[in-house]
């Protein structure tokens, strides 16, 4: 009896000691395993995360210099917000400093416009001879030298004649950023939607600076502010771009280069026979007319209509708020609803708004209202440059871009004239029935814009 307890004793011992000893042979069992693992294998494992690392350095290192890139085009932008958002508050003054009426300051507009459609005649070829970067920073030198023109309130001629000088230069920048931003292959919409916030942002600063000029002797003095932030630009585009052309910009940050066309016609030609870039660059001269005539008239609108005082130009920097704010708050609105049905809705509640405008006598009620019809026009805007870049060949689309924006300015200047020759004859009230049949037509040029998407070139 006893020996068989110690038997079973021993046993019990055996397996404890076995139990004991497992991890030591497991660990043994796993160094073999490694050990029969070829070196090769580990080489090649080795080499695969160190890539992975690499690869994601790269990313980060092309994420930076997207951002940096799309900073300097928001500061390009911003200048041109700044541009027109300048215009409303010294209106009334220049009229006073000048002596001149309702029909000659609007030649200011005409001047403009000029400008404008020259800079959108002169795109293509400087695009294609001179390059994105070269032609970014001739455009911010030629704002310099219009504001270097404008600040001593030269003779009324020499004034409006730099208007011109402007609106090639604007011009110019606006096509290549908005070339530059549609080309991005992640998140354009959203892109697109900051790159006019950054216009919004400049035309709402402006009207707050030139409302205090204007109530000063030298008026024109604003115009040094606005030669400071054009050669802030100019260092800018110099510093970020290096005079490179487009594809080696998109290259830094890993973006391959579009298609090519292929056909022997010259890119103005081939630019031209769309009827689609027709459609959309009238498009844009109305929506850009109704934009900038509210902007540039509403102050008189609101000084002689509704008995407005010396703080009425703060009004526009109210509309130009709105139009940034509609730019990034409403975002989400056109990814749910879609870009291009989403803009049917916004006109709507625009027209009714102006309509509100036109037949309540309420300064503070019109103030209001006009901040709101700022933020539904402000995605109408980068709705449409994403609408052509859907649309349109790749290889054509800077060029569309640059005459479709320049075109498009034009209109900032034939309805701000229309609006200057009817309140010539008819009074400034004439100005919302004119905001609302152009809104209203608009709206029908948006339907007459195709919708099906960019064919495969």
């Amino acid at each position: 009896m006893e020996l068989h307890t110690l038997s079973h004793d021993a046993g019990a011992s055996t397996q404890n000691l076995h139990r004991l000893r497992a991890p030591e042979q497991i660990i043994d069992k796993a160094h073999d395993a490694t050990s029969e693992v070829p070196i090769e294998v580990l080489e090649q494992n080795f080499a695969a995360k160190n890539l992975d690392m690499e690869s994601e350095g790269v990313a980060n290192n092309n994420q930076t210099r997207e951002y940096v890139q799309l900073a300097a085009l928001y500061w390009c932008l911003f200048l041109a917000g700044w541009n027109d958002g300048s215009t409303g508050p010294l209106l009334p003054r220049m009229q006073e400093a000048y002596n001149v009426g309702y029909i000659i300051v609007s030649l200011i507009f005409v001047f403009a416009c000029v400008g404008f459609i020259t800079g959108a005649c002169l795109n293509v070829p400087f695009s294609q001879k001179l390059g994105f970067g070269k032609t970014l920073v001739l455009g911010s030198i030629l704002q310099q030298i219009a504001y270097a023109i404008q600040a001593p309130q030269l003779p009324f001629p020499v004034f409006v004649m730099a208007f011109t000088i402007n609106g090639i230069g604007l011009s110019l920048q606006d096509a290549q950023a908005n070339g530059y931003v549609a080309s991005l292959k992640t998140h354009s919409e959203t892109k697109m939607g900051l790159l006019h916030a950054a216009y919004g942002a400049g035309a709402l600063c402006a009207p707050l600076v030139a409302t205090q000029f204007a109530q000063m002797k030298h008026w024109s003095y604003h115009y040094l502010v606005s030669l400071s932030v054009a050669t802030i630009n100019t260092i800018v585009q110099i510093a970020v771009f290096r005079f490179k052309n487009q594809d080696d910009c998109l290259a830094q940050i890993g973006v391959e280069p579009g298609e090519k066309g292929t056909s022997e016609k010259s890119h103005f030609r081939q630019i031209l026979s769309l009827k689609t870039v027709h459609l959309l660059a009238v498009f844009i001269l109305v929506y850009v007319g109704v934009e900038v005539t509210v902007g540039g008239w509403i102050v008189t609108y609101i000084l002689t209509v509704r008995g407005g005082g010396a703080n009425s130009g703060y009004i526009s920097a109210g509309f130009f708020g709105g139009l940034m704010l509609g730019r990034v708050v409403l975002l989400w609105v056109n990814q749910k609803i879609g870009e291009r049905r989403v803009l049917y809705l916004y006109a709507g509640l625009a027209i009714g708004l102006e309509v509100i405008i036109w037949l309540v006598p309420s300064l503070i009620g019109d103030g209001v209202s006009i901040g709101i019809v700022g933020m539904l026009l402000g995605p109408m805007y980068p709705i449409t440059m994403n609408h052509t870049g859907r649309v349109l060949p790749r290889w054509l689309l800077t060029g569309s871009i640059g005459w479709i924006a320049g075109f498009g300015q034009a209109g900032s200047a034939v309805l701000p004239f229309m609006t200057g020759a009817l309140a010539s004859k008819f009074g400034i009230k004439t100005l919302q029935p004119l905001l609302v049949s152009m809104m209203a037509f608009m709206t029908i040029l948006w339907w007459l814009v195709p919708g099906a998407p960019r064919k495969v070139d």
